[in-house]
């Protein structure tokens, strides 16, 4: 399969990854201009980015763009020389670049771009009304996955739309399977004025979305409010959810109320770093140090290793293990950790 069509695919999947290109490069090294790889959420990699070195540091900048929902420009290189002005240690020059020494054997230098693709933020509408149908419209100019929720009855209505499409008896279930990043990703609008509220609502509140709103009145809100604490709903459950939902523009129609309530979305989701991703989504690896060079080195996966006085010590290459074995003593006290 070609590149980019696997791209396509986990997009159509709604798979987080990471999508590294190498955009420049200077001798020696084993990576070249336009080299490629895909970073996943559980740590697995597709592609090359250069050796092994820069693997792991284009893996592990993989895993923390999916988290972080940022892009990043990393300078992988050795210490810089005289006539190059750039911090050490993995400092970064700027929001955007990180620059990251490395001592390996290669002289040579690369610069990766690391760009994380996220799942399209989803929107839930439960409710076949007038305002949910406007909620629904503009939800695709907004660039969301909307999912319908509905009644037995009114699946029959949405029998040509090409969405996802979920009946209310199974919300609790659907909602539930998200996994932590598309919770933070997904919000939630029930509007079905009063037809399946109580149910709609309850099956949304363990999956800790986003955002949940209620088209209610004040009124309306109330009794349905009060059906959720008969139920065993706490008063911190229910003051998650947001009612009247919408910022108040003076809407009058369907159109402008969902205007309204997406205005209320954007202001109340500012950007923000995703979530930790528990151990189902992400099995970030545990680190050792190089002792010769101050890599970052995979414990699980690390290939060269050493036992010195009942302590074992991982390195990024052969190079460095070598240079370490000939005199380990003399290395540790070096680094001041004899």
């Amino acid at each position: 399969m070609q590149f980019l069509e696997r791209v396509a695919e986990l997009e159509r999947e709604r798979v987080p990854f990471a999508f590294a290109v190498v955009v420049s490069r200077r001798s020696p090294v084993s990576s070249h201009l336009g080299d490629r790889a895909l970073v996943f959420a559980d740590g697995r990699m597709e592609g090359f980015v250069g050796g092994s070195c820069s693997r792991d540091i284009v893996r592990r900048y993989g895993l923390e763009a999916i988290r972080s929902g940022a892009p990043r420009l990393l300078h992988i290189r050795p210490e810089p020389s005289s006539g190059e002005q750039t911090p050490s240690g993995g400092d970064s020059l700027g929001a955007e670049h990180v620059f990251i020494p490395m001592s390996c054997a290669s002289e040579g230098a690369a610069d990766v771009y690391v760009e994380p693709h996220l799942p399209a933020r989803r929107l839930i509408v439960a409710g076949f009304t007038p305002v949910a149908q406007a909620l629904v419209r503009m939800a695709g100019a907004l660039e969301y996955d909307v999912v319908r929720v509905v009644d037995e009855d009114e699946t029959a209505d949405l029998a040509d739309y090409s969405g996802v499409v979920v009946k209310v008896g199974d919300l609790r279930d659907f909602a539930n399977k998200l996994s932590a990043l598309e919770r933070a990703r997904t919000v939630a609008v029930v509007a079905s004025l009063g037809h399946y509220d109580e149910a709609a609502l309850d099956a949304l509140l363990d999956a800790h979305l986003a955002f949940i709103g209620l088209v209610a009145s004040r009124k309306r809100a109330a009794r349905v409010f009060g059906v959720l604490a008969q139920g065993g709903r706490s008063p911190e459950q229910l003051a998650a959810i947001r009612n009247p939902v919408g910022l108040d523009i003076g809407a009058r129609t369907p159109g402008d109320v969902a205007v309204s309530i997406f205005a209320e979305i954007v202001a109340a989701s500012p950007s923000a770093p995703m979530p930790e991703l528990d151990e189902s989504e992400a099995a970030v690896p545990a680190i050792a140090l190089d002792p010769i060079c101050g890599m970052d080195v995979e414990i699980e996966n690390a290939r060269h290793r050493f036992e010195y006085e009942g302590r074992t010590y991982y390195f990024c290459a052969a190079g460095c293990r070598a240079a370490f074995a000939a005199d380990p003593a003399a290395v540790l006290s070096s680094k001041g950790s004899a």
